[in-house]
């Protein structure tokens, strides 16, 4: 099981802020495959993941990262500075 959690916009598009996931994907992207098969609102959050930011136990990653060993997944959108 690992944590996900979803940030702005996209906590706002799939309606929590986070849940327990359970998965078999090896790498962030077939986590978002996985959560993009559930159902709409997931499919129209993730649907420009270059539009996102994840990060793997409070560290900043790839959508390429495998998940082996962590706890923690965190979707959102880029930061601006101001």
């Amino acid at each position: 099981m690992i944590d996900v959690l979803y940030f702005a916009w996209v906590r706002e598009r799939i309606g929590l802020p986070k849940e327990r996931v359970e998965t078999s994907a090896d790498t962030v992207s077939g986590l978002v495959e996985e959560l993009k098969a559930r159902e709409a609102r997931y499919e129209a959050a993730f649907a420009d993941t270059s539009a996102l930011r994840v990060a793997l136990d409070q560290e900043l990653s790839d959508f390429d990262a495998p998940l082996a060993g962590v706890r923690e997944v965190a979707f959102f959108p880029p930061m601006t500075g101001g």
